[in-house]
């Protein structure tokens, strides 16, 4: 039997293949889109049975080529740009692609755990997963919004497990090919390494200098999350996946430069003093995002501890640094053989 994990080679989901794998699971089917070649580096240390062009893989799948073969789908692929603005292409990839993925899992009582996004709920103030709290900024959330309504549609008469996660702001191993989509930690790590210095926004919103607030959530726990429901095959429903702490973008920039200046044997400073010695810089807000930008996320947890899942999340300051000595590793020349 296969697990069918979409958006395979990307950040998510090439951490999910990695987790399966590290669970012992065979036969995983990875599903990707690979336009963008950088994304393959994400799946050379795994082990998978095959690999689809997400186009090909949805032909095949409705033709009945893989009828009785599947025991799990984890459909993490979608265009995750919140700054795309053809709503064509968005609607079709993320909304379409997922309703017909979906139906087909429900016509072959096969559980599907999928990725939906903290965009749906917009300028907040309140994230709970509830139609009332839900007004997305963009396309890109609209595109996940809808899905959801679609989901919540299906698990009236479900024939088996779907599991939604509003994932928050995801940070961690294997996000570069994301590029400017990737995370303020990703981009605060590259800035201080190359240039000396981490630039985050003027205040905004009633919010200090970089003092907007984010649910910053490791990747692994993401993937941690996602492994459990499909060990509970009996938990349905759309789920918030964060932290639960709003935390500032001041605090990533810190623990970015904190965990260099560790590295490097210097002592950790307070944000005060990183701002004074230039370490951390505050820029104009763009004005595209005006308008677009949540300045406040914290995901409500209720729902998901409800469910029964007892994971714990790291705080910004665990994540962070581990994920900076992930990244100097990862820069470090190889020794000679």
């Amino acid at each position: 039997m296969y697990t069918i994990v979409t958006g395979a080679a990307g950040f998510i989901g090439s951490r999910i293949v990695a987790g399966l794998n590290r669970e012992g699971a065979g036969g995983i089917i990875a599903v990707d889109n690979l336009e963008n070649s950088a994304k393959f580096t994400n799946l050379a240390a795994c082990e998978i049975e095959d690999y689809y062009d997400k186009r090909d893989f949805l032909a095949r799948l409705e033709a009945g080529e893989f009828d009785g073969a599947v025991d799990a789908v984890l459909h993490q692929g979608a265009c995750s740009d919140t700054m795309e603005s053809d709503g064509r292409y968005m609607m079709e990839n993320n909304y379409r692609y997922s309703k017909r993925l979906l139906d087909w899992c429900q016509d072959g009582e096969i559980p599907l755990l999928y990725a939906s996004s903290a965009a749906v709920y917009g300028s907040g103030p309140a994230f709970r997963e509830e139609r009332r709290f839900e007004a997305p900024l963009n396309v890109y959330g609209y595109s996940k919004f809808l899905f959801d309504q679609y989901v919540r549609q299906r698990l009236r008469d479900r024939t088996s497990q779907i599991a939604g996660f509003r994932y928050f702001n995801v940070y961690g191993p294997n996000e570069a090919h994301k590029a400017r989509m990737a995370s303020v930690a990703w981009h605060g790590f590259n800035q201080f390494m190359d240039g000396g210095r981490v630039k985050l926004f003027v205040g905004s919103a009633g919010y200090p200098d970089g003092g907007q607030q984010r649910d910053f959530v490791h990747v692994d726990d993401v993937v941690n999350a996602n492994l459990w429901f499909l060990e509970n095959r009996e938990v349905s429903g759309i789920y918030n996946c964060g932290t639960g702490r709003a935390q500032t973008f001041n605090d990533v920039a810190t623990a970015v430069v904190n965990g260099v200046r560790a590295s490097r044997n210097e002592s950790r400073l307070p944000l005060a003093e990183l701002v004074a010695a230039g370490a951390i810089e505050y820029v104009p807000f763009p004005p595209a995002l005006t308008g677009k930008y949540q300045s406040y996320t914290q995901a409500d947890l209720s729902q998901l501890r409800a469910a029964g899942y007892p994971g714990e999340f790291r705080a910004v300051e665990q994540g962070v640094d581990e994920y900076v000595k992930s990244l100097i590793a990862a820069r470090s020349p190889m020794p000679p053989a």
